[in-house]
C-alpha cells in the first residue's frame, strides 16, 4: 500500500478495491486530478470516454444488467452533473447497482458563485437510494463503502458520489483503503423469507383452480430463475411477465406464457391474466403497464406477492399473502416446502394453456411476418433476427418500436437477462449507449441494439465511442421519420391528429458509415435477412438502417391502440 495517497488517488483506490474493472465518464475540469490519479496509478480498472455523461451513465446502467456488478460512471460538475441524471434513476427505478462519481467545485469555494455550482446532493438525492457530497478527504473511504452497500443490499439502485476538487489534493490515510468483497456483486448479503409465509403462500396457491405467475426483473436480478422453473414445471402453471421480466423463464419453455399487459402484451396472452382465479406476483410490483392500467386482476382476485422490498407488497392491490425476502431464497424454500410435503406433480394445466395461446398469437405474426409489404413490417424484422441471432445474444432496445414488437414476439432460447430495455422512466438514446456497456461486460455475447430513428439522433454521437472500442456490437434501426409511439398516441387517442412528430427522413446508413461503422440500408422485405446475417456475422460493428412501417398504422402489440 502507499505510504501517501491524496483524495482522488484514495477513489481509484476504492473502486479498485470493490472489484471495479471498467469505468464509463467524461472528462471535465473538476476531474483533472481524478483523471490524473487513474493516469499515474498502476491498476487494472478500464476508464471507456465517451461523448456524453448520459450515455456513460446508461452504460454503466447496461454493463451492470448484464454482469450483476455495480456499474460506474463518471463526469464533471455542472452541466455533466446533470447530464447524468437520466441515467440514476433509470437505475434506481429499475432495480440495477450503478455508481455515479460526479466531481464538483472546491469546498472552499461554495456560496461564491463560481463556475458550475450547482447543490449536488439536493439535485441527486430523488433520483437515488443513496447519495452524498464528500467535504472531508478522510471519508472518502467508509463514503465508497456505504454506497457499495447500499447499492447492492436489499432492493438493489443507483448512488451517488459529490468528489469535490479541492478534497482531491488532500491527503487520505493509506491504511482506511480496504473493502467488503461481498459489496463487488449483488444481491449482496440476501435475507430470506420469514418460513410461515412461505407456507402461507404455497397453501394459497394449492387452494386456487387456475392461478398465473407474474415475474417482474425481480426475478433475474435475484438469480431465481432456475427455482422459478421447477415451480412452474413441478406444479404446471403459467408463468407471465412483465417486459423488464424477461429472461424469468426461457420463452421456449412450454410454461412460459411470455409479457403481458399493455406494452408488449397481446389480446391472446391478456386472456390468462382475465381468467386466473389467483395471480402470484414475483418480483414486480403490478403497476399500470403489466396490468393494463390495473384493468386485471380484477376485483376479487386472489393476489400473493413475492418481493425483496416490502413497501411493494399491497400499494395497489388487496394481498392475500405477502413474502418479503430475496427472490431466490423464497423460491428455494418454497421448493423445500413443496419437497417436504411430496408435492411435484402436474398440476394446473398452464402447460396446455399456454400452447393454445401461443399458437394462436402466432398464426397472426407469422402472416404479417411472411408477407413483402413495404414499408418493411416490424414483425419481419423480429422473424429474421430470430433467424441470424445465437441463443445468447445479448438484445438492447429502446423504449419505441422495437420494444413491444421484440417483447411481445421474440422467443429467448435461455433463462436470464438477454434482453435489456429503459421501461423504468423510457428516454429515448438508451439503447446505442447500453449496448456498449452490456458489451464490456459480456464481451464473449453478440451485442445487437434496437432503435427508432428518433431515438437513433440522441446519442448517434457514441457510435464514435464503439469503433474506438472495437465493439462488433450491430445496431438496428426502425426508420418512420417520426417519434412513433407519440404519434401512434395520436391516432388512438385524438382522433389522427398529428401535431409536431414527424421529421425529416436521415440516411442513418450513411451516418453510420461517416463513423467508420459498416452500414447497410434496407427497404425490400425480401433482403432483409441476408442483410442481418452479414451485420451479425461482420467482426467490426454494424448498422441496418430499415425503412420501416410507421406505428400507427401497424398492428403493434400495445393494447391502447388496438382497442
Amino acid at each position: 500500500m502507499e505510504n501517501r495517497l491524496n483524495g482522488a488517488e484514495a477513489m481509484v483506490r476504492m473502486l479498485e478495491a470493490h472489484g471495479v474493472k471498467h469505468i464509463f465518464g467524461l472528462c471535465g475540469d473538476t476531474t483533472l486530478p481524478f483523471y490524473d490519479a487513474m493516469h499515474l496509478l498502476d491498476h487494472d480498472i478500464d476508464h471507456i470516454l465517451t461523448r456524453d455523461e448520459r450515455s456513460a451513465a446508461y452504460m454503466a446502467d447496461g454493463y451492470s444488467r448484464v454482469t450483476g456488478r455495480p456499474g460506474i460512471c463518471e463526469g464533471p460538475s455542472g452541466g455533466g452533473a446533470t447530464y447524468i441524471l437520466p441515467g440514476l434513476i433509470e437505475a434506481s427505478e429499475s432495480s440495477y447497482a450503478m455508481l455515479a462519481i460526479t466531481t464538483d467545485i472546491s469546498v472552499g469555494t461554495y456560496g461564491k458563485y463560481p463556475l458550475t455550482e450547482v447543490d449536488q446532493e439536493a439535485l441527486m438525492r430523488p433520483l437515488t437510494k443513496w447519495n452524498t457530497v464528500i467535504r472531508h478527504a478522510d471519508h472518502i473511504p467508509r463514503m465508497v463503502r456505504a454506497a457499495f452497500r447500499a447499492m447492492t443490499t436489499g432492493r438493489p439502485g443507483a448512488a451517488h458520489l459529490g468528489l469535490p476538487y479541492d478534497i482531491q489534493y488532500h491527503p487520505v490515510e493509506p491504511t482506511d483503503i480496504w473493502a467488503d468483497p461481498k459489496l463487488a456483486s449483488y444481491p449482496a448479503y440476501p435475507t430470506g423469507p420469514d418460513a410461515g409465509a412461505i407456507e402461507a403462500a404455497i397453501d394459497a396457491i394449492l387452494s386456487a383452480r387456475n392461478p398465473l405467475i407474474v415475474c417482474g426483473g425481480g426475478v433475474v436480478v435475484a438469480g431465481a430463475m432456475d427455482e422459478l422453473e421447477r415451480i412452474a414445471t413441478r406444479l404446471d402453471i403459467a408463468v407471465a411477465t412483465s417486459i423488464s421480466g424477461q429472461g424469468s423463464l426461457a420463452d421456449v419453455h412450454p410454461n412460459s406464457l411470455g409479457v403481458v399487459g399493455s406494452n408488449g402484451g397481446t389480446d391472446q396472452t391478456w386472456e390468462l391474466m382475465e381468467v386466473a382465479d389467483l395471480i402470484v406476483f414475483m418480483g414486480c410490483r403490478a403497476g399500470s403497464t403489466t396490468t393494463s392500467r390495473w384493468e386485471a386482476p380484477s376485483v376479487g382476485t386472489r393476489i400473493v406477492h413475492f418481493d425483496v422490498d416490502p413497501l411493494v407488497i399491497g400499494a395497489n392491490l388487496p394481498t392475500e399473502v405477502g413474502v418479503v425476502g430475496d427472490l431466490r431464497m423464497s423460491l428455494e424454500m418454497v421448493n423445500a416446502e413443496l419437497d417436504r410435503r411430496g408435492q411435484g406433480g402436474a398440476t394446473f394445466g398452464g402447460a396446455a394453456a399456454v400452447a393454445d395461446i401461443k399458437r394462436r398469437k402466432f398464426e397472426i405474426f407469422d402472416r404479417i411476418a411472411a408477407g413483402t409489404e413495404r414499408p418493411i413490417r416490424p414483425e419481419r424484422v423480429i422473424s429474421d433476427l430470430m433467424k441470424v441471432l445465437p441463443p445468447d445474444a445479448t438484445v438492447v432496445s429502446d423504449p419505441g418500436t422495437s420494444c413491444p414488437y421484440y417483447s411481445a414476439y421474440y422467443s429467448q432460447q435461455l433463462a436470464g437477462r438477454y434482453f435489456i430495455t429503459n421501461r423504468a422512466h423510457g428516454a429515448l438514446g438508451y439503447a446505442l449507449a447500453a449496448s456498449l456497456g452490456a458489451w464490456y461486460g459480456r464481451p464473449g455475447s453478440k451485442t445487437v441494439a434496437l432503435m427508432g430513428d428518433g431515438s437513433f439522433g440522441f446519442t448517434v454521437g457514441e457510435l464514435e465511442t464503439v469503433c474506438r472500442s472495437r465493439a462488433p456490437i450491430t445496431f438496428i434501426v426502425f426508420s418512420n421519420s417520426s417519434y412513433g409511439w407519440i404519434k401512434a398516441s395520436q391516432m388512438a387517442d385524438k382522433g389522427s391528429r398529428y401535431y409536431n412528430v414527424d421529421f425529416d427522413r436521415v440516411d442513418q446508413a450513411a451516418v453510420a458509415a461517416a463513423y467508420g461503422v459498416k452500414s447497410w440500408r434496407v427497404e425490400d422485405p425480401e433482403a432483409l435477412e441476408g442483410v442481418l446475417r452479414a451485420a451479425v456475422a461482420h467482426d467490426g460493428p454494424t448498422l441496418v438502417d430499415i425503412v420501416s412501417q410507421p406505428l400507427e398504422e401497424a398492428n403493434a402489440p400495445v393494447r391502447r391502440w388496438m382497442g
